[in-house]
């Protein structure tokens, strides 16, 4: 499978089969992330992976997530940027967090990317209580945890959602 057809492949897949996902690929996926790109190579990206049912049950006690279908998926990814990391000068009319979210959605695009060649499904889900997380995860203040994502594999195949033209998102 080419790049071409794994991004043509991606759904955002929200019901996963009873099945856990081995040591060998949840590696797969961070290594396809840690390859990404980042500002000044800074590489802040950081993942709590979530597959043990005891921490899961804590994360549910706590209400972390808003869509249940969440607590659902054999693995959770917990995707998180420390934004300290990052020189004061980066940028002239930015700050270090904004590079913190755009490094941080590159590698995830590597990681969901590279799930999909895998056979898995994944979805990316910003509904979260961030603050929840990091208190039960014991994830540093300072990192921020724009979104999780769910991975197993799937027990659907919805129909793809339709995308705008190419003469729509070309200014």
């Amino acid at each position: 499978m080419n790049v071409k057809e794994t991004i043509n492949l991606r759904k955002s897949i929200r019901k996963y089969k009873d099945r856990q996902i081995s040591v060998e690929i949840v590696n797969e996926l961070l290594d396809a992330a840690r390859k990404a790109p980042s500002a000044k190579n800074v590489q802040s990206h950081r993942y709590f992976i979530v597959n043990d049912k005891e921490i899961k049950n804590k994360l549910i006690k706590h209400g972390t997530f808003k869509q249940s279908y969440v607590n659902d998926a054999p693995l959770i990814i917990v995707c998180c940027a420390d934004p300290s990391q990052y020189p004061k000068s980066v940028d002239v009319d930015e700050t270090p967090i904004h590079y913190a979210y755009i490094d941080l959605s590159i590698a995830a695009s590597f990681l969901v990317l590279r799930a999909t060649e895998l056979g898995l499904g994944t979805v990316f889900v910003a509904w979260i209580y961030r603050n929840k997380i990091k208190e039960v995860l014991n994830i540093p203040k300072n990192y921020i945890i724009p979104f999780v994502i769910p991975v197993g594999y799937p027990a659907e195949d919805p129909i793809p959602k339709p995308r705008k033209d190419l003469k729509e998102i070309i200014l």
